[in-house]
């Protein structure tokens, strides 16, 4: 199988839904990760063209311990916007490039813009890109596929309605999250906010919920045409 996460910013995925990646991995599936934006305002002092730099080395090494492909989107921070062309037209690549048989990506209720924007941008975007006539970079059009919505950070406003049991993959999840240096070692030091302890304390919430030590919660959206019979996640 073959499984296409998009994210709006390099940790993302990693705080979100890593441990069900690194799953997929384990049974076999290829995996393939896009950070919509470069991440480059994520910090107050690295300057953003530094800072992109720093973030996009970060994405790889995470994405290297998983056995996962990470790509970029062509964006920077809050330049995503949903409702035009050109943004959609970037997403029909990345996902007629990675041409998944399911998709993962922020709920469309989550806290920040560009993460709403790139959720509405995945919903499009997967549709648009079926279409054997919609000239894109990739010619050959990709499968119309089932799409999950991701937990959002602290899981707020978000009642999961399937579950992933990430307990044997709860310590990569946390190295991965960890690689992401740029922005945890701030936010712990300048913010007294430890986000990994936060995403650990999440991750074991949502095991309260499902029988598991540590799970990962996702709601598919439910549409005409992207429902399946099937369970996909692992």
């Amino acid at each position: 199988m073959r499984v296409l996460a998009i994210g709006a910013h390099p940790d993302d995925i990693e705080l979100c839904c890593s441990g069900t990646l690194a799953k997929c991995v384990k049974r076999g599936d290829t995996v393939i990760v896009c950070h919509v934006s470069s991440g480059n305002l994520g910090h107050v002092v690295i300057p953003p063209d530094e800072l992109q730099i720093i973030r996009a080395e970060e994405a790889k090494r995470a994405g290297a311990l998983a056995g996962i492909e990470v790509i970029w989107g062509g964006f920077h921070d809050l330049d995503i916007y949903d409702g035009n062309a050109e943004a959609r037209n970037k997403i029909v690549d990345v996902i007629r490039y990675a041409n998944p048989d399911f998709i993962i990506t922020h709920s469309p209720d989550d806290y920040m813009p560009d993460h709403t924007a790139v959720s509405r941008l995945v919903f499009d975007a997967s549709f648009t890109a079926t279409l054997p006539n919609y000239n894109s970079k990739y010619p050959q059009p990709a499968k119309l596929v089932p799409i999950y919505y991701m937990d959002p950070p602290a899981g707020v406003n978000f009642n999961p309605t399937e579950f992933v049991d990430i307990s044997d993959e709860i310590d990569l999840k946390m190295q991965m999250l960890e690689c992401h240096e740029s922005q945890l070692k701030w936010m712990r030091d300048h913010d007294n906010v430890d986000f990994a302890d936060m995403l650990k304390t999440c991750s074991r919430y949502r095991g309260y919920q499902c029988g598991a030590a540590y799970a990962e919660g996702f709601r598919q959206c439910q549409v005409y045409l992207k429902c399946t019979t099937k369970r996909l996640l692992p």
